[in-house]
């Protein structure tokens, strides 16, 4: 079994949330309510570990954190 991260957003002109495991190429996705983007990044990440190898699916990037910052301009 393999746990990821997604990072989600809402786009401010359509309202959908977009969803994006970094580190697997491929694995994003949207959708109208949470609940349905959740169902919706399940299923590619499962479509995308189909396609690799074990040697790829063991390489993976492993989750540490997100870290927010201030820039002035």
């Amino acid at each position: 079994m393999f746990k990821f991260t997604a990072y989600i957003e809402k786009d401010p002109e359509t309202g959908y949330y977009v969803g994006i495991v970094p580190g697997i190429p491929g694995a994003h996705t949207q959708a109208e309510s949470l609940d349905e983007l959740n169902e919706n990044l399940k299923e590619v990440v499962e479509l995308c570990l189909e396609e690799m190898d074990i040697d790829e699916r063991n390489s993976l990037p492993q989750f540490i954190g997100i870290q927010q910052m201030e820039v002035a301009i």
